[in-house]
């Protein structure tokens, strides 16, 4: 497998609904990220809910950054206040899906997926080559743009929205 860093996609980076236009290559989006792809942490979770967990753990990867930036967010520390960001290499993040999946994760669980998409479908589409079919859930806040969701209706198995409120006349 050939190391994959570049990815046009970020080039004029509308993967999110701000399309901002940002030439992630050179400079931060709207995200707070620029096309090196960037993860507080890869680890079995336990806390997540239980159909995605089960008896293993969800095999759940915390991007840094988000496009929406709820002040009231549970996961602030990665996704606005990172402090310590962790860039890995395409091939750093293949082996680190691998891992997870010889840990014998449920699944592969995307949290706050969007504006690193381009490394996550091609992740995923590399980890099926290799003959690894485990499911791949996009975790986000439900702040997507619909050709974001079209992108990833191809690899993602299930989706797992935290959808935090809305107008109570509506519901």
């Amino acid at each position: 497998m050939s190391a994959r860093e570049n990815f046009p996609e970020y080039s004029n980076c509308n993967l999110c609904p701000r399309s901002c236009n940002v030439d992630r290559n050179i400079k931060k989006g709207f995200c707070q990220e620029t096309s090196s792809l960037s993860i507080d942490a890869a680890l079995l979770h336990h806390g997540e809910e239980p159909p995605i967990s089960f008896k293993n753990g969800s095999g759940t990867i915390f991007f840094t950054g988000c496009s929406l930036r709820c002040p009231f967010c549970q996961n602030m520390q990665i996704s606005q206040k990172a402090n310590k960001k962790h860039y890995y290499t395409f091939n750093e993040f293949i082996d680190t899906m691998k891992s997870l999946v010889s840990n014998n994760a449920e699944n592969i669980n995307f949290v706050t997926p969007d504006h690193f998409l381009p490394h996550i479908i091609e992740g995923i589409t590399q980890l099926r080559k290799s003959g690894i079919s485990i499911p791949a859930v996009y975790n986000s806040s439900g702040y997507q743009s619909i050709d974001n969701l079209t992108l990833a209706s191809g690899v993602m198995d299930i989706y797992l929205f935290d959808y935090k409120f809305a107008d109570d006349e509506a519901a």
